[in-house]
């Protein structure tokens, strides 16, 4: 088996976690907070104090963290990832990158003499938990088959989409798309209940016509609800795909009016201090 180390035990690192502790893969675990950690130590994980630490040795060192910033602190420094890492070594990054950033590490890996893949997750908390993601790759192909058991063990399916930045691109661009379908669905809610409609009678007729798809049946429950807790894919991390996306297109020349109009909704409910909650929470940016 494969020597695995994982960077990051957050909502989707803690179920990459168990999934590769679960198939016999030998797991060194890093994370900000040791103490999220425990439950995978109980169950044979070994625990680093920094991730230059945990990446020495391992044949495949995977980070799932929230943002560009965190992907730097994890990777860069004399404490960080690459420091550690052996040459030969597949670096994956799971996490939800600009492509700039990706293109930076893939070649401060290379320098390193170390392979690299961005292969971002589509799923969120339950599909990470029971290997149910979908990895979005970008890199060599060769690359990807040397980590491919680690990557399997983690996931329902490996799509290698082409070069470095190939996944993240498209990452960005699927998340995009969810969150303005959510905003819309948002938008459409309360202005049903403001106009005072039986929600017992519009919640079917969504989720039967051509307004329902798999996201708005995920997320529909939880706005009728106002159940924000027992998050799947936070708000905050939501917005910040987004902004990536508007990033990109500003630099392709590509002008997203509906996403920079799900920014806005989604940044009115962060400003209700539900930055942690599920992003279903974007409605209560245009509840009354």
């Amino acid at each position: 088996m494969q020597k695995v180390t994982l960077l990051g035990l957050g909502i989707m690192g803690q179920g990459l976690a168990g999934n590769l502790l679960s198939k016999g893969f030998e797991l060194t675990v890093w994370n900000r907070t040791a103490a999220k950690a425990e439950v995978l130590t109980a169950r044979g994980a070994k625990l680093a104090d920094t991730p230059r630490q945990a990446a020495a040795g391992a044949e495949v060192v995977i980070a799932a963290v929230g943002d560009d910033a965190a992907s730097r602190a994890v990777w860069l420094g004399a404490d960080g990832a690459l420091a550690g890492a052996a040459s030969g070594a597949v670096l994956v990054e799971c996490s939800t990158l600009s492509p700039a950033w990706v293109q930076e590490l893939a070649g401060l890996a290379a320098q390193r003499g170390c392979d690299f893949l961005d292969a971002p997750m589509a799923g969120s908390k339950d599909a990470a938990a029971h290997a149910q993601i979908s990895l979005l790759v970008g890199g060599q192909a060769a690359a990807l088959e040397r980590a491919r058991p680690a990557l399997e063990a983690i996931s329902r399916r490996v799509e290698h989409l082409g070069p470095s930045g190939a996944g993240a691109t498209w990452k960005l661009v699927y998340n995009m798309m969810i969150a303005v379908q959510v905003a819309a669905l948002s938008e459409g809610l309360a202005l049903a209940e403001a106009a005072g409609l039986d929600m017992e009678r519009v919640v079917p007729l969504i989720l039967s016509g051509a307004t329902s798809s798999q996201i708005v049946q995920s997320k529909l429950p939880r706005m009728v609800e106002r159940r924000y807790d027992d998050t799947e894919f936070a708000l905050k991390w939501m917005q910040k795909d987004v902004r990536y996306a508007v990033e990109l297109a500003q630099a392709a020349g590509v002008p997203l009016q509906t996403a920079a109009a799900a920014i806005a909704v989604m940044q009115a409910a962060r400003e209700k201090g539900l930055d942690d909650g599920d992003f279903a929470a974007v409605i209560e940016g245009v509840r009354r």
